[in-house]
């Protein structure tokens, strides 16, 4: 048995390899979804089952259960062709094998020790465009998966140790940005020739089986902690259901509905009564939907450490014609959209028998905006970003202003890196008043973003959600504010159609698009919001005096200070 000091040098090695590859293709990238944003992840995976040994923290945590898919895939195609070799890499982005949709390319690389496989090593990164009908690749009016881009199988990069200068060249011949994505290959491929590097280090250093050893108990533990942490909660069954805006070929919500079922020290989360799947682009594989419950227990029960070991004790169960659980052709380019859905439904379940560890839901969408076009000396631009919103309010305080969405630990793309990038001008960058889901404590505010176009024209695209159904408050709490998408033409300023997602969209020099995005929802109920924490929220302009009077029921003087007596009254008579 491994002694717990040798256990905890070795964990924070391993993670430190992890962290180090994180850090190489963030430095490295070209574009700025993962140079900016961090939209990627890195880790180490089991040679037999392909489960997540460690990841990094600065990468994406929804990739923690995808790409354990995705790695028992290429070991699965390894056997078959019985051909794996050192020095090999494979490289694919099918979201139905271990996938989410397909700007996320993954590269896998296998870690050879006296001619046997001791590991995996991962990355995977969002590249910036991979075709489709749409530039940036968030198609929101996809039929299937043809639409939204090139889909790569399982393919070897490198052959022993040799690059595919074919392989290179289908990317590159599929991609309106190819410097783009040269740039972000190059950078995954030192990401894994670094992790190779210090792995074999770290190897040489203590011992395969000492090493291998400590994988085992963190894993191990892992598990361990999970089904105590569950059996603390009581036996029963709590449900809970959320709605998509529609699937942007047909306007009718989707319903993601969960019956969590806790006995003992397990945990079953069927997802049966959700929507059928669906013709339009927010459907996921079942992979990315295991990944989803992950990233929501994860939130929920924080001291559990980052590996395969947290899912053990929890089965998931989703039917095989189920939107959760799609195969090709079907659409998932949306793939965001649905993962947010679940977490959200998994935290109002929760908060059931568990409230103080669960918030609000978060704004629930990441605003996937395109703009592309021509710049007057004839290149091609495309601007593909992510917008934040407002996190739920929690146990402890107010939710977060302003974040990004809770599938990662990723950051908002800087209006300056935007700006400087691409001709476009931020004329307005704020957070949203009255965004955030009244509460005891309140949710987080969304933002206001409106963007003026410098170049002659352009093409637009959106791909949202949110804007039909806001973020559910918890215990009481009231749902953030909605989604709101407008674009600016010559008669003036217009709504898409299906609310949140549209294509097509033409501007001109001087015109604007503007983005309202949700805040979270509240965290208990409103009216035993502290009165004086209004009356500041009001003072900094996050709740407008309207507001504080119809939501909270608290009444201000001129000076904007609570009035007490009035207050007291109307909570009273609310009450009554």
């Amino acid at each position: 048995m491994i002694d717990p000091v040798t256990l905890a040098v070795l964990k924070g090695r391993l993670e430190q390899i992890a962290d180090e590859m994180d850090a190489t293709l963030f430095r490295s990238a070209f574009n700025p979804i993962i140079a900016e944003a961090h939209d990627a992840s890195h880790g180490l995976y089991h040679a037999e089952t392909g489960d997540t040994l460690v990841q990094g923290k600065s990468g994406l945590p929804i990739f923690v259960g995808a790409m354990s898919f995705a790695v028992r895939a290429v070991i699965e195609k390894a056997a078959k062709d019985g051909d794996l070799a050192e020095g090999d890499v494979y490289i694919f982005n099918d979201p139905y094998e271990g996938g989410t949709h397909l700007s996320d390319f993954r590269l896998v690389r296998p870690v050879f020790r006296d001619g046997a496989v001791f590991c995996y090593l991962a990355s995977v990164g969002h590249w910036h465009d991979v075709g489709g009908n749409v530039p940036g690749n968030y198609n929101p009016v996809a039929t299937e998966c043809f639409q939204e881009g090139m889909l790569i199988p399982l393919v070897k990069l490198f052959v022993k140790g040799e690059m595919r200068q074919d392989i290179v060249d289908i990317l590159s011949a599929n991609s309106r940005l190819p410097g783009s994505l040269y740039g972000d290959l190059n950078g995954q491929i030192n990401a894994l020739d670094l992790g190779l590097r210090r792995m074999t280090a770290l190897l040489d250093e203590y011992g395969d089986a000492t090493v291998a050893g400590a994988m085992a108990e963190l894993r191990n533990r892992a598990a361990t902690l999970m089904a105590a942490n569950i059996a603390e909660l009581p036996d029963g069954t709590y449900s809970a259901e959320d709605f998509l805006d529609n699937d942007g070929i047909v306007d009718v919500p989707l319903k993601i509905a969960l019956d969590l079922t806790i006995k003992g020290d397990r945990m079953v989360l069927d997802f049966s009564r959700s929507s059928k799947a669906c013709a339009g682009p927010v459907n996921i594989a079942l992979s990315t939907a295991v990944a989803s419950v992950y990233v929501a227990i994860k939130h929920v029960f924080i001291d559990v450490p980052a590996n395969g070991g947290v899912l053990e004790p929890i089965e998931t169960i989703i039917p095989n014609d189920s939107l959760l659980s799609v195969r090709a052709p079907k659409p998932v380019g949306g793939y965001t959209e649905t993962i947010l859905r679940i977490i959200d439904v998994i935290f109002c379940a929760i908060a059931q028998v568990a409230p103080e560890r669960v918030n609000g839901c978060a704004y629930g969408t990441i605003n996937a905006l395109s703009l592309a076009g021509h710049r007057q000396n004839g290149s091609r631009w495309v601007m593909f970003s992510f917008f934040g919103g407002g996190h739920g309010g929690h146990p402890d305080g107010d939710g977060l202003n302003h974040g990004n969405a809770p599938i990662s630990t990723a950051t908002i793309p800087p209006a300056e890196i935007l700006e400087a990038a691409y001709p476009v001008m931020f004329t307005q960058w704020a957070l949203r008043p009255d965004s955030g889901g009244p509460g005891r404590h309140r949710g987080g505010l969304g933002a206001v973003y409106e963007i003026e176009l410098l170049e002659d024209k352009a093409d637009a695209f959106v791909f949202g959600e949110r804007g039909k159904f806001g973020p559910p408050g918890v215990l009481g709490g009231k749902a953030g504010a909605r989604n709101v998408f407008r674009y600016e033409q010559d008669d003036g300023y217009h709504h898409p159609p299906q609310i949140s997602k549209m294509v097509g969209i033409k501007i001109a020099r001087g015109q604007h698009l503007r983005l309202e995005t949700p805040g979270g929802g509240g965290y208990g109920a409103p009216d035993q919001r502290d009165p004086a924490a209004v009356a500041r929220d009001v003072a900094l302009g996050y709740v407008t005096p309207t507001s504080a009077e119809t939501d909270y029921l608290v009444v201000l003087d001129a000076q904007g200070d609570p009035d007490m007596p009035a207050t007291l009254r109307l909570r009273k008579a609310a009450q009554s």
